[in-house]
């Protein structure tokens, strides 16, 4: 296919359901052509487990490629750029889970810092393209996940819990094994660089968050970050940071009935009225004309300069 990448990346912010163990997107939208409309790379919030049903092309980690077919596993942390291109014009058919890696470690270490550090940053170590034979235990655990969700039998989200557990024990194993399913990719390039801000501001976008903090994450000087930060995400770190929470305000109001001041309050905006001019930066309107009809303001997003988008 050899195309060029653009230098644009896409950040595509996901919810996982309230009350629910995983975000499952399966079904019929996901049988399609991948790639070929929109060859932006894009990062998620959340670790993304695909796995596709049908078909074959390319796995694209920053600027390396892979070849993917039917029945291999993806497995990509949160914050690493990538993207699927089919084979030709050939729809593919994927189904896909999205995980808080956060809170599964909470789930599993509680209140043991240091473990539960050294856990996350072990599952995030690198993304995996696995094919076939290669490590079925995980192919049967995201499976057994997949059938429980499209079941939802009594006690599903139990169940699905105890797999994501057993998953991520499987992933401690791969990750600490050398093996030819690592993508090195995902740990080199720019975008690790700054991966642990990213990170950080997923994590702490409710708090007070400075550019100084985020360079300190990275173990850079601020003027460094500054520089690599805009010249790969073509946004400055506090817009993005105001960026992050207005889509987890947009969020909250899809689905609560909080006041303007304590969505604000919520999404980390120290006054409702920071809250309303940066939401009108991205949106072009109001907080509350968009709670109105969110679908019509929705798309506005793609307009900004970052193309960041919500979802898929």
């Amino acid at each position: 296919m050899g195309r060029k990448q653009k230098e644009t990346v896409e950040l595509r912010l996901y919810e996982i359901p309230q009350g629910e163990p995983v975000l499952a997107l399966l079904g019929e939208e996901w049988n399609r052509v991948y790639g070929h409309d929109n060859f932006y790379l894009h990062f998620h919030n959340l670790m993304e487990i695909g796995i596709c049903r049908k078909g074959e092309g390319e796995l694209i980690i920053n600027e390396h490629t892979y070849t993917y077919r039917t029945n291999s596993v993806t497995l990509i942390p949160p914050n690493i750029p990538h993207t699927t291109i089919s084979n030709g014009m050939t729809r593919n058919s994927w189904e896909f889970l999205y995980v808080d890696v956060n809170h599964v470690m909470e789930e599993l270490y509680g209140d043991r810092i240091a473990q539960k550090n050294e856990a996350i940053e072990l599952v995030r170590r690198s993304a995996h393209l696995l094919h076939g034979s290669e490590c079925p235990e995980i192919a049967e655990i995201v499976n057994a996940i997949i059938r429980e969700e499209k079941k939802q039998s009594p006690y599903y989200r139990q169940v699905i819990t105890s797999y994501l557990h057993a998953l991520v024990y499987e992933m401690f194993r791969l990750n600490e094994v050398q093996t030819q399913t690592r993508l090195e990719a995902a740990g080199s390039g720019t975008m690790r660089q700054i991966a642990d801000a990213l990170t950080f501001v997923n994590d702490h976008y409710q708090e007070e968050v400075k550019v100084c903090t985020l360079a300190q994450v990275c173990g850079m000087s601020e003027t460094s970050f500054r520089k690599v930060f805009e010249e790969y995400v073509h946004m400055l770190p506090m817009d993005y940071v105001n960026l992050v929470r207005v889509q987890y305000a947009c969020e909250q109001m899809k689905h609560g009935n909080d006041s303007m001041d304590e969505v604000a309050r919520k999404a980390g905006f120290s006054t409702t009225s920071t809250f309303n001019r940066n939401f009108k930066k991205f949106f072009n309107t109001s907080p509350y004309q968009w709670k109105i009809n969110p679908q019509r303001y929705e798309r506005k997003l793609q307009n900004f300069h970052i193309n960041a988008l919500k979802g898929w």
